[in-house]
């Protein structure tokens, strides 16, 4: 696939890379983040009514962090708020990872324009959803690093959740 938006086409190539479904479709305007949604466990996205190239990070990680078990039927983004969480810091991570500036993810258009401060507390090597990505085998919060033998994040030791890591009770 090729894309006119240079940041488009590297987040499009890294989601291939690790294993998420990429497909570009026009796309109804009832969509939640407009321009993307998710289906089967693909990300699906408009380029011509994507306004924020970040969200599709975003909505990438919601695909990342969903049990693998149900991850080819992901219809929707779920509303599970831990899911939510790790999804943001997913995204931190993702867009660290292929060197784009992490803003583009968390712009003023989004995160009910505290996306300012969630990009501050991820510049910390911390913040929402980190606990939860640890939980799931996919990284290690900066204090657990050394004890876990993994590297901080953002740093990811799987970009896609693991079978047998399942919601804390």
């Amino acid at each position: 696939m090729t894309f006119e938006d240079p940041v488009v086409a590297r987040i499009a190539r890294f989601l291939e890379r690790v294993g998420i479904p990429v497909i570009v479709e026009p796309l109804a305007d009832d969509t939640l983040l407009p321009g993307a949604t998710v289906r089967h466990g693909a990300l699906l996205f408009d380029p011509a009514s994507l306004p924020w190239p970040g969200d599709l990070l975003h909505e990438a990680g919601h695909i990342a962090v969903t049990d693998p078990a149900q991850r080819e039927a992901l219809a929707e983004v779920s509303q599970d708020v831990g899911e939510e969480m790790a999804a943001m810091a997913w995204s931190y991570a993702a867009a660290v990872e292929i060197g784009i500036d992490p803003a583009i993810v968390f712009h003023e258009g989004g995160y009910q324009g505290g996306g300012a401060n969630f990009l501050s507390s991820y510049t910390g090597g911390s913040g929402i959803g980190v606990p939860m990505l640890q939980y799931y085998g996919m990284t290690a919060e900066p204090r657990h690093a050394a004890t876990l033998g993994r590297a901080p994040f953002p740093a990811m030791t799987h970009w896609l959740r693991q079978p047998g890591t399942s919601q804390p009770e």
